[in-house]
């Protein structure tokens, strides 16, 4: 008589153990029924083992939640248990492919002449269509095998089965060549219910992974909010990016913002390839960061098409860009992105990348108002500055040199004259005062900001990650006497050059000297680099020289290798600006 050993569904039958027989009973069967006793004994024995290994195998899967080493170990735990030499957990993508490939079996060397990892196609992807175990004897002659790629090992035998979540398929389990030739019906039934004890452990180590990736993120929001509340407005993007960066598994975190009609700007960038990337213009179009300004939501991508955003990150993958909004304003756009073969961002680091970035508009909202009221109490100190300077000092001033005046009339000649020099000096003196004056009002009144505070927001831009910044000076009312066309011009022309300082001259020391006179204003830029040795660089400055030219002015250039550069642009102050050749323009 026969008892069935159950293991989720009918496992193997083997003989029961029954009531001893007597040998003089069976004395003419006895061999043959010894012959059979050993053989259920054996059976019961193999069972008994597997069943240990099946269990063994669930404690090590179940017994750890992190969730790259459960997946590791779901491989690793399915090969030893049915003696697979190959072995492979496939992650299903939300398309229906495979985003991951965790393979044990084929070396880190091997695997890299192999070239890129399955996508989910032929017979692996057959696993993922039929949600249902897939055992062939000889995978080469199922009609639904692709072939193996160059340099990939040969395999015979196949077992594929599906590891649930739940009540969604997570991913497939595959092993190939049984170290018996072929996987067995027991093989496959042991398979699969090691894949129903790993989905409890993978969905186990999410559900881990999930809080403490909340709690990480919760405690990092704080503490991001509050240094982003400790720093000027310029640097608020950096410390986004950075943060960012450092939360979650990314490969490249950008903050793009608007930048004149039409164009995107990358402000801030950290990941790989970030310093090619800072500072890139690119057309707004119908670009991904573009799509998220315009809708005011996230958007996202599996994998960046050519001709995307980040051009000189073609191997970039799934991406994800967020729009910052402060008040009514999108004032620009967090993308963040993974390389081209990375899984794609979970719920959580969508989740959690949403909060962060309605956290991060917040606080720049509050350091723009913080910036705001700066000006206006900047701009009520220049205001009582100039009545102060206008009611009292050059009333004063005006009072001297008139008494002065007065004591010429009975002073000898050489004491009239040293008085008449004064008096010249004092004259001086109040017209330099009333141009100030000018200067503080007209900001005031208009609102903008001056020609050297504009020249010196540009000199923090470009030069704030240089280890020793750039010494910079002003000689004359350069606020007064240039026009805001002009002072564009020179804005421009400066950025200009210290981008080429940077990119190029590996200086240490680099000075900067703007000078305003009646009829003519110049920028010296001078640095002690390595000088300009190729051609090409100095026709990319071509269009600085078209800017002197257009206005009636000079560019010049003096450089020699490893003694520095000086450069030199002027204008004149009342010139009107001419047509400038636009062919001469592109950057070096």
């Amino acid at each position: 008589m026969t008892g069935t050993c159950y293991l989720g569904e009918t496992w193997l039958d083997s003989p029961r153990q029954g009531t001893a027989m007597t040998e003089s009973t069976h004395s003419s069967k006895d061999a043959p029924g010894a012959a059979g006793r050993d053989a259920g004994e054996r059976e019961t024995a193999e069972a008994g083992r597997r069943l240990q290994d099946l269990v063994h195998a669930s404690t090590t899967v179940i017994e750890r939640l992190d969730l790259e080493v459960v997946l590791r170990r779901i491989v690793e735990a399915g090969m030893r248990l049915v003696g697979a030499r190959y072995g492979a957990l496939g992650v299903i993508s939300p398309e229906g492919g495979l985003e991951r490939f965790i393979h044990v079996g084929v070396d880190r060397a091997l695997a890299e002449r192999i070239g890129h990892l399955p996508e989910g196609r032929g017979l692996l992807g057959a696993v993922i269509t039929d949600r249902q175990p897939i055992r062939l004897d000889h995978l080469a002659g199922d009609p639904r095998f692709a072939g193996f790629p160059a340099h990939h090992p040969p395999m015979e035998s196949f077992l594929g089965v599906p590891v649930r979540v739940r009540d969604a398929i997570y991913g497939n389990l595959y092993l190939a060549d049984s170290e018996n030739g072929t996987f067995s019906d027991g093989d496959q039934t042991l398979v699969v219910a090691l894949a129903a004890t790993a989905g409890i452990a993978i969905e186990n180590a999410r559900l881990y992974d999930q809080a403490k990736r909340r709690e990480l993120w919760s405690a990092t929001i704080a503490d991001v909010m509050a240094a982003m509340l400790d720093v000027q407005g310029a640097n608020v993007l950096d410390v986004i990016a950075e943060r960012v960066a450092a939360l979650i598994d990314a490969d490249l975190v950008a903050v793009t913002v608007p930048h004149g009609e039409g164009e995107l700007k990358i402000t801030t960038v950290h990941g790989r390839g970030a310093e090619a990337l800072r500072g890139m213009m690119y057309p707004l179009g119908d670009t991904l960061a573009g799509r998220a300004l315009a809708e005011r939501k996230a958007v996202s991508i599996r994998a960046q098409p050519a001709g995307a955003v980040l051009d000189s990150q073609p191997s970039l993958g799934p991406t994800v860009a967020i729009p910052l909004i402060a008040g009514d304003e999108a004032f620009g756009v967090l993308s963040i992105s993974r390389r081209a073969d990375g899984p794609g961002f979970t719920a959580t680091d969508l989740d959690m990348a949403f909060a962060f970035a309605a956290q991060a508009s917040v606080a720049m909202e509050v350091v723009r108002a913080r910036e705001q009221r700066r000006r206006a109490d900047t701009a009520a100190d220049r205001a009582r500055i100039a009545r102060d300077l206008h009611d009292h000092v050059i009333q004063k001033l005006f009072g001297a040199g008139l008494a002065l005046q007065a004591a010429t009339g009975t002073a000898d000649a050489a004491t009239a004259s040293t008085i008449d020099e004064q008096i010249d000096t004092i004259d001086a003196a109040i017209r330099d005062i009333r141009t100030i004056i000018f200067a503080l009002s007209d900001s005031e009144r208009t609102g903008s900001k001056r020609v050297r505070d504009r020249l010196l927001d540009v000199v923090a831009e470009v030069t704030g990650s240089w280890s020793t910044p750039p010494r910079i000076s002003f000689a004359g009312p350069l606020d007064s006497l240039v026009s805001a066309p002009l002072a564009d011009d020179l804005v421009g022309v400066l950025r200009e050059l210290l981008t080429n300082v940077w990119k190029h001259a590996h200086a240490s020391s680099t000075e900067i000297v703007v000078v305003a006179e009646d009829d003519e204003v110049s920028l010296v830029v001078s640095d002690n680099g390595l000088g300009i040795t190729d051609p090409q660089r100095r026709s990319g400055l071509s269009n600085l020289s078209a800017r002197a030219s257009a206005r009636g002015g000079e560019f010049t250039i003096v450089s020699a290798p490893a003694s520095g550069t000086r450069v030199s642009w002027s204008a004149p102050i009342d010139h009107s600006p001419g047509p400038i050749d636009r062919d001469s323009e592109a950057l070096p």
